[in-house]
């Protein structure tokens, strides 16, 4: 008898742990399920906005195509009716939508290729440049911003915040200008170190070639460093600032931890979210890439491809490399979303 009432205790007990995991299972579920409807939403808004905003560009893309060239209004005509721009609008735009969905993003006017394969011939350009100068810039920010705020209104705070606020303000097309004219050109006693633009000299192999290539990497990635970190490390700051006031960080000094630890144990993980947020959308941007610093240094990356689709305007390239771009952002911050239940179990409850 004894031995059957203790079981059954023991039972009830349990009982509301187990409707508590459950709970937060089927939390997590849905949670998980609004974010994936949500990113397909935005997913196909972008393809409905990659549509319609591109057409209000001013100039005739198919006057582009034939550059100067004397053509007749029969030969315009012929090149209407191949790119199917003499259609009506709604039925370029369902044909445009169901070519996507099946990931056919169309052929380029003036390269004549399709847009998928120059996306993807350019892409591995683009990722080595921004994904470097991200992985540099998010450890810099992230590393100053903590020492920044544990020691705020400190010298070395001011410091950094003041270059931060600094570097944050400045245009990255115009930093980069300064740096090949100071770098590459040379002004007075700095000689030209780093070459003007591109990525490679051509005329290397082996070991040499990736010494070349990073070689041409410096400029690009340090004007991306410069304003990348800014926005980080004042993201971190602001961050970590709020979270010091908390009673918890109290609680763990009064227990004889020591201050490293509370800050590296306590204080930075919980206020990493909107940190872990900022960092996602740069990785976003690594398959965007920088379409001013690329154009500046003239990298054969995809910023340099949009640059050049813009300048005709070539629609199918233009509307692929907006939907490659924003797909990029929507799907990072969708990863950022299903990672912050893992850093805060409070969210998606």
């Amino acid at each position: 008898m004894s031995t059957t009432s203790t079981t059954g205790t023991a039972a009830v007990a349990l009982a509301p742990e187990a409707r508590a995991t459950s709970g937060n299972a089927r939390a997590y579920v849905l949670y998980v399920a609004g974010k994936l409807g949500g990113a397909a939403i935005s997913l196909l808004a972008v393809l409905v906005t990659s549509f319609f905003l591109f057409r209000i560009i001013p100039g005739d893309p198919v006057k582009a195509m034939t550059h100067g060239a004397p053509t007749s209004s029969e030969q315009l005509a012929a090149l209407r009716r191949q790119f199917g721009l003499d259609q009506p609008m709604w039925q370029q735009f369902t044909d445009y939508c169901g070519k996507a969905l099946t990931g056919d993003l169309g052929t380029s006017y003036q390269f004549h290729a399709p847009v998928g394969d120059l996306i993807t011939q350019k892409l591995p350009a683009t990722l080595l440049l921004t994904g470097v100068a991200v992985v540099i810039y998010s450890t810099i920010g992230l590393w100053l911003g903590t020492r920044s705020a544990w020691r705020h209104g400190s010298l070395g705070d001011r410091l950094n915040t003041g270059v931060a606020l600094t570097l944050w303000s400045v245009p990255s097309f115009w930093l980069g200008l300064l740096l090949i004219i100071t770098f590459s050109v040379g002004v007075g006693p700095i000689p030209g170190l780093f070459p003007t633009g591109g990525m490679e000299s051509g005329d290397t192999t082996g070991f040499a070639y990736l010494v070349d290539v990073a070689h041409h990497m410096v400029l690009p990635v340090i004007t991306l460093v410069a304003v990348g970190y800014a926005q980080t490390l004042l993201v971190m700051r602001s961050s970590l600032l709020d979270e010091m006031g908390n009673d918890y960080l109290t609680t763990a000094r009064a227990k004889g931890l020591r201050d490293d630890v509370v800050r590296r144990r306590h204080a930075v993980p919980n206020a990493l979210l909107p940190t872990v947020t900022m960092v996602f959308i740069n990785l976003g941007h690594v398959a965007a890439g920088s379409i001013l610093v690329e154009t500046v240094f003239s990298w054969p990356g995809l910023g340099g491809l949009f640059y050049q689709a813009l300048s005709v305007p070539d629609l199918p390239l233009v509307q692929g490399l907006f939907v490659v771009f924003a797909g990029a952002m929507i799907l990072m911050n969708l990863a950022a979303d299903l990672l912050y239940p893992l850093l805060d179990p409070r969210v998606g409850r």
